[in-house]
């Protein structure tokens, strides 16, 4: 039997090994209302909660995640909410409850940056601050590089220097996707998601043709052109995410952090986290 990993990161614990993965064990219930919009042809699904009158936060979740799984159940709607911030999260296409596209091409982060800023026409803002974990990260980098003057902050969590350097082969993780059941899938990673899509009853061809397209890589000069004051979090037992010192050093307004113990899994959710949100915003 290989390792067994918990992986309690948001809405339930997932023991992923080479057994069946244990099943899905709730931990926070409420959820928002979602409303939907249409754009690029799809159907996207987003809720808007948190302050109305408060300063607008975008946030935008990872791969394999939901807006549910990535920002309500971790607490990040409660802890924006009660600071007084307007909370917004899209289901990215391919995930949650919006349309599910299957082919590859449907996922450059272009075109989910393209969703995102959609959202925001839709609902009358202007800009906002935006935050995104993981694959969020890069989304949410596409939005300062090609639509700036939507952006008033932002913060990447999950994702350092891979933003512009790679973060691996995770071609493995959509042939596991792919594989006709858990069982024969003998690659680590792959397991993992290919469990945690299981288990979240995803489409896994949507996710596989996602997984392929999604992390196209933005330069350092693009990077540097990013002049939107910037938060980097990472937890110090990432595996996938890269030095967020190195992407800030590449920067001009932008300050890393590290998650104390925490991997690219558990770090949506930690107090170090959320706490140097609320301060960096507080500076605003």
């Amino acid at each position: 039997m290989g390792a067994v990993r918990c992986l309690r990161n948001r809405p339930f614990a997932l023991c992923v090994g080479k057994d069946q993965p244990c099943r899905i064990r709730p931990m926070n219930l409420n959820a928002p209302p979602f409303s939907e919009f249409t754009h690029d042809g799809l159907k996207l699904a987003y809720f808007d909660d948190g302050d109305p009158a408060g300063e607008p936060v975008l946030l935008i979740h990872g791969f394999a995640s939901s807006a549910l799984v990535n920002w309500v159940h971790p607490g990040w709607l409660k802890t924006l909410g009660e600071a007084g911030y307007r909370v917004i999260a899209i289901d990215n296409r391919g995930h949650g409850r919006s349309d599910k596209p299957h082919h590859p091409d449907a996922y450059h982060p272009s075109a989910m940056a393209g969703d995102a800023v959609a959202l925001l026409t839709h609902l009358g803002i202007s800009e906002a601050h935006v935050m995104g974990y993981s694959m969020g990260a890069r989304i949410s980098a596409f939005i300062g590089v090609e639509h700036p003057e939507r952006v008033r902050s932002l913060v990447f969590g999950g994702l350092g220097i891979g933003m512009i350097t790679g973060v691996g082969d995770w071609d493995p993780i959509a042939d596991a996707l792919r594989a006709p059941s858990l069982d024969s899938v003998t690659h680590e990673r792959g397991r993992m998601f290919r469990a945690f899509a299981e288990q979240t009853k995803s489409d896994r061809v949507a996710l596989a043709a996602c997984i392929e397209t999604s992390r196209d890589l933005l330069s350092a000069s693009q990077m540097a052109r990013l002049d939107a004051p910037t938060l980097i979090a990472v937890g110090t037992k990432d595996d996938i995410a890269g030095s967020p010192q190195e992407l800030a050093a590449l920067m001009p307004h932008a300050k890393a952090i590290d998650i104390p113990g925490r991997d690219h899994m558990l770090a949506v959710g930690d107090k170090v986290f959320k706490q140097a949100v609320l301060e960096f915003y507080a500076g605003f």
